[in-house]
């Protein structure tokens, strides 16, 4: 009985070890966790300023990164995933960065054009000073 018992024993205590190992084995890595969540919110920040046509390069390359970092992560390749996931948020900050440079480019334009239009229109219609 006595044997019996400590076979059972042995069994329940390799059944804890196993269970533990492969909760340890499914968590995932909260670091890169966080890093990814950060890039994908940069990403998705970018989407909205514009940059899929004002800086279509720039946040291609912030969504490539995004993407690879997760693969890393999902296969517990800690340091390519922060390391990609920091890149992937940094690219879509430039992404944004430049949307709002571009459209801000634009509206400096188009107030120039306003302010010459208004020029050769009161040149046009004031009368000749004698």
């Amino acid at each position: 009985m006595s044997t019996r018992l400590s076979t059972l024993m042995k069994g329940v205590v390799a059944l804890a070890a196993g269970a533990v190992v492969l909760a340890a084995c499914a968590s995932s890595n909260p670091v890169a966790d966080e890093k990814i969540a950060v890039a994908k919110a940069s990403v998705q920040r970018a989407e909205g300023s514009g940059a899929p046509e004002l800086a279509p390069v720039e946040l291609a390359s912030a969504r490539d990164k995004l993407a690879r970092a997760e693969k890393a992560n999902a296969d517990r390749d800690l340091q390519p995933a922060v390391l990609l996931a920091e890149q992937a948020n940094a690219d879509a900050e430039l992404a944004e960065a430049t949307a709002q440079q571009q459209r801000s480019h634009k509206a400096a334009a188009e107030f120039d054009a306003g302010i010459q239009t208004l020029r050769q229109e009161s040149l046009r219609s004031s009368p000749p000073t004698e």
